[in-house]
């Protein structure tokens, strides 16, 4: 009887970590677009938050083209999107996927590795509705397929810029971060809304963020 015991466990524990999403290494990305449809000015008028989302997964290119433009890199001397103080880069991302939120991807939290343009499995679930108590209870976070978390790492600005002005050096840095996500998603035919009241350490413990790495806003994305 312990002899099937364990080899039912072993079976189990293989086909939990073989989940699409919860491998051993990274998953790389599709390439995202460089030119679009949409001018700037268009994705500018159209900008709005919003709070309804359809029950309708997303795309791995969709995810791609999203997380490149809030923060990726976008030139051969690493050189991100969104403007940093003295190029600190203080700001991370990471993508909290529901259940059936993403075609091919398993639910759970990943980290956006901008270098790689890849996700980095943290953990896997269905953690939208620990994310949605987190914020003041706010029901609406959880409806959306995807959520993404920006956070900073307060201790790497300040390595260039100072202990004084690292705090608003990075919420500078999350805020430019949030506006290109805005305009990426409108310019993808989707929707964005923003959530900056939430419990930092309820939220941090939620997604098992790293210890630097500080909840500064939560925009839950999908089709309207």
């Amino acid at each position: 009887m312990k002899i099937v015991t364990c080899l039912l466990m072993a079976v189990w524990f293989t086909l939990v970590n073989l989940a699409p999403g919860f491998g051993a290494e990274a998953i790389k990305l599709p390439a995202p677009a460089k030119k679009g449809t949409v001018s700037v000015e268009e994705a500018l008028e159209g900008r709005r938050s919003n709070r309804q989302f359809a029950n309708r997964p997303l795309e791995l290119a969709q995810i791609s083209q999203m997380l490149w433009a809030a923060d990726g890199i976008n030139n051969p001397q690493g050189k991100k999107t969104a403007p940093a103080a003295r190029a600190a880069y203080a700001v991370e991302l990471y993508v909290v996927v529901g259940e059936r939120g993403v075609t091919n991807l398993a639910p759970g939290v990943y980290h956006y590795l901008a270098a790689d343009n890849a996700l980095d499995p943290v953990a896997q679930g269905e953690f939208r509705a620990g994310v949605a108590k987190a914020c003041n209870s706010q029901a609406w976070i959880e409806k959306a397929p995807v959520i993404v978390v920006i956070t900073g790492d307060y201790a790497r600005c300040a390595a260039k810029n100072g202990e004084q002005k690292a705090p608003m050096y990075t919420h500078m840095e999350s805020g430019f971060v949030a506006q290109n996500l805005f305009l990426q998603v409108g310019a993808l035919g989707l929707g964005a809304g923003i959530a900056g009241g939430f419990n930092d350490k309820a939220l941090a413990q939620t997604l098992k963020l790293p210890q630097n790495d500080v909840p500064l806003l939560v925009m839950p994305v999908g089709y309207k």
